[in-house]
């Protein structure tokens, strides 16, 4: 059980929701926007004393039952209820991070000769990729593997400023330090995620901001512009899919609308990709 994490994921969340979020009255003046401890409390069905001392990192071992209270009470979505039950040492499964990507998946993303397609691990470290996906990424082949880490690039890289001016660049920033959240809590044990925490938390304030927040999300859908020097503009969807039986990798694939420009540019890319 991590009690300074949860003490703060408690707060965090709390401070979110309103009274109009659950039905509750606004009250008077509030020094803060969220919800009371002892509103949090009532909606659980718990004495506030038990929540202050949840809160202040001094409480006893939560039980499912509390968990599953807190968790209504404080409107958690389903990634947000399983980060609480992670920190609070009951977790609702117990994996482990694998990093061998099974053969089928490799002839999978191999198949995929127009669509870039690569296998991403917990930790945003890239475990696999075809062709198209080095064409749009650059050569992973040459890189060492520390440097196949997507959240490296974005918050190592000296644009990062200009990355987050953009609305779309930026929310893919925030939706992976969400998704690492939730990576953090499902292993806890995980140096090496702890490792590229704290490298990140160092070297980057932007990072650091957006840790602060405590939002837990598991990455999924998201739209995706490419801009690449031989193409040109290039609009995808960026489908992230569980690989079967290995939870914790997913596979990334760019896809785009048949007939599409953008979906002509891919096939151009790929025509460039086997003629280089």
């Amino acid at each position: 059980m991590n009690r300074d994490e949860l003490a703060e994921f408690l707060r965090v969340c709390r401070a979110r929701v309103t009274p109009a979020d659950v039905g509750l009255p606004a009250g008077g003046t509030r020094r803060t926007p969220g919800l009371r401890r002892q509103e949090v409390a009532q909606l659980a069905g718990m004495s506030i004393d038990y929540y202050i001392r949840l809160e202040q990192g001094r409480g006893p071992h939560p039980s499912r039952q509390v968990l599953n209270a807190l968790s209504r009470a404080l409107v958690l979505g389903q990634d947000e209820r399983a980060h609480l039950f992670h920190l609070a040492g009951q977790p609702l499964d117990r994996p482990r991070i694998r990093e061998d990507v099974p053969q089928s998946m490799l002839h999978l993303i191999a198949f995929l000769d127009e669509v870039p397609a690569y296998v991403l691990d917990a930790r945003y470290d890239l475990r696999a990729w075809n062709p198209m996906a080095t064409t749009i990424m650059g050569n992973l082949d040459g890189l060492a593997p520390e440097q196949r880490n997507v959240l490296r690039w974005i918050f190592m890289s000296p644009d990062i400023g200009k990355h987050f001016d953009d609305e779309e660049k930026g929310a893919f920033a925030r939706a992976s330090v969400a998704d690492l959240r939730a990576a953090a809590g499902r292993y806890p044990d995980d140096r090496r995620i702890q490792a590229l925490v704290a490298e990140l938390l160092a070297l980057s304030p932007e990072f650091a901001e957006l840790w602060a927040r405590h939002e837990v999300r598991v990455r999924r859908e998201q739209r995706k512009r490419i801009h690449h020097p031989v193409v040109g503009t290039i609009d995808t969807i960026c489908q992230v899919m569980p690989v079967p039986d290995r939870d914790d990798l997913r596979l990334v694939l760019y896809t785009t609308e048949p007939g599409s420009p953008s979906h002509r540019a891919l096939r151009e890319l790929r025509q460039y990709t086997l003629s280089s």
